[in-house]
């Protein structure tokens, strides 16, 4: 993400205004994709209420809010140990081999084989869900799974457009792929109702997938082979794979939660409870991540970035312990930096977005019930993606474990205070978000600190591997039994 965000600065160096707004658009797609896609499908959907009925668009809506749900849940192990191996790869990029190929020729392989493990696990909880467990017609059943994979394999592949550094095929593959997605979705639904809905949604995301591969493969022009290769990376880094599952289960649980347990939750599809009002109040609030996301990826990390590459190759070319203290202190201030310039932008986000809520709902048409729910999720918004610059930075230093347990924290206190709002009543309902994002930023904040000022002790103690694998002296007094 750094090198997109290398690339998006330079375009916004340029001076003009068209400079600034395309990075701040390509930032936006590449940072926010999954989050901004599922939300204009949701909000989108308007444009096709004129040739269905109400009962049919609310379907529609809850089959596919149901499958970016779980496609994105159920996907997260996967394309976080997909992204580690890709990254591997990509730095060993230059290394020829003794067949005079290069590491980043297993890419294609890997790519199918991604894709393969993501249908293999998760078709047998697709397919019991939408062949047994709800009540469809059939070629619902059939579309609704069709469409439930296209997504779950969009997030995959999504991984490898942002080792290219394809901001710009990333931003207009999505963005046309969506048109075509709602003009069919539109024609289809006149004549095959719920059925032709999804299909024709589903033709535009395959229209998506199959342009993203295409490019992959025009770029690393190699024979498929070792589609698998990847896997015994699951058991080395298995920290990551559940950090996804954790993460991505911790920004859906609440949903679920209030679609389970809400009083006024909704029945549209018999097996499929929802509460539509939480839902499009949060998605709502979620969208004011998005310029946050993109001055991190713009910004934030790219100035931490050289400050983290110096700090290594100073320790590989064994500079004094002065010097290594100095970049130490380098990190620290451009993170410092970057967290204030983060809570200054968002903190205006939201006291906009908290003032003028009244009149933002009377433009969109949306019942001013929702108001106190959209509140709350700005405010975890605040603090969500202060937790997201969080985990990305833990990432860097190979933080796995700890960010793991934070991102289980998260899923957990999401959970569990979801519960306690749902019990104090209607106008509490997503406080329990909130407070979720606070509590959880500010435990990883704080332990954040403490890990990156031991940065030196853990780069030549902790993680030195050389130092683990030589086994501790046990002095053996004469004449002990060893």
């Amino acid at each position: 993400m750094a090198g997109v965000g290398f690339r998006l600065r330079r375009l916004m160096q340029r001076d003009d205004l068209l400079g600034i707004a395309k990075g701040f658009f390509y930032s936006a797609w590449v940072t926010a994709g999954p989050w901004i896609l599922t939300i204009l499908v949701l909000f989108m959907i308007i444009v096709v209420s004129g040739v269905a009925g109400y009962q049919t668009i609310a379907e529609f809506r809850l089959i596919i809010i149901y499958n970016f749900a779980f496609s994105l849940a159920f996907t997260g192990p996967v394309f976080m140990v997909v992204t580690r191996y890709l990254a591997d790869l990509v730095f060993r990029a230059n290394e020829v081999r003794k067949d005079g190929s290069r590491s980043t020729d297993a890419v294609p392989g890997m790519l199918l084989g991604s894709l393969v493990v993501v249908f293999l696990l998760q078709f047998p909880f697709v397919g019991w869900f939408y062949l047994w467990y709800v009540d469809l017609e059939s070629s619902v059943r059939v579309a609704a799974m069709v469409n439930y994979f296209l997504v779950a394999c969009l997030w995959v592949v999504a991984v490898y457009l942002t080792a290219l550094k394809a901001y710009n095929v990333i931003s207009w593959t999505f963005l046309l792929g969506l048109i075509a997605s709602f003009g069919l979705a539109r024609v289809f639904a006149s004549s095959y109702s719920l059925a032709g809905m999804l299909m024709g949604f589903s033709i535009g995301l395959a229209l998506i997938m199959f342009a993203l591969i295409a490019y992959v493969f025009s770029e690393y022009r190699a024979d498929a082979r070792n589609l698998f290769g990847f896997v015994r990376y699951f058991r080395r880094y298995w920290e990551l794979a559940l950090a996804g599952l954790f993460y991505n289960l911790a920004i859906w649980v609440d949903k679920w939660l209030m679609w389970l347990l809400a009083p006024e939750r909704e029945m549209i599809i018999p097996g499929m409870p929802s509460y539509s009002d939480y839902d499009a109040a949060m998605f709502l609030a979620y969208l004011s991540i998005i310029p946050g996301l993109a001055m991190f990826v713009i910004s934030v990390e790219t100035g931490f970035f050289l400050k983290y590459l110096r700090f290594y190759r100073d320790i590989s070319e064994h500079v004094s312990l002065a010097r290594i203290r100095k970049n130490l202190s380098g990190i620290i201030s451009s993170l410092s930096s970057g967290m204030r310039s983060m809570i200054v932008l968002q903190g205006c986000i939201v006291v906009v977005l908290l003032l003028l809520s009244p009149k933002l709902y009377e433009l969109i048409g949306f019942s001013y019930s929702q108001i106190g729910m959209f509140r709350y999720g700005v405010l975890g918004a605040f603090f969500h993606v202060l937790l997201v610059m969080q985990f990305i930075i833990l990432a860097y230093f190979d933080f796995r474990r700890l960010s793991m347990l934070l991102q289980l924290l998260f899923l957990v206190t999401n959970a569990l205070f979801t519960l306690v709002s749902l019990n104090m009543g209607f106008p509490f309902y997503g406080a329990g978000y909130f407070a979720s994002t606070l509590l959880t930023f500010v435990v990883t904040y704080y332990l954040s600190v403490r890990y990156i000022d031991d940065l030196p002790y853990r780069t030549f103690i902790w993680d030195n591997l050389s130092i683990k694998r030589v086994p501790p002296v046990i002095p053996i007094e004469r004449g002990a039994r060893h």
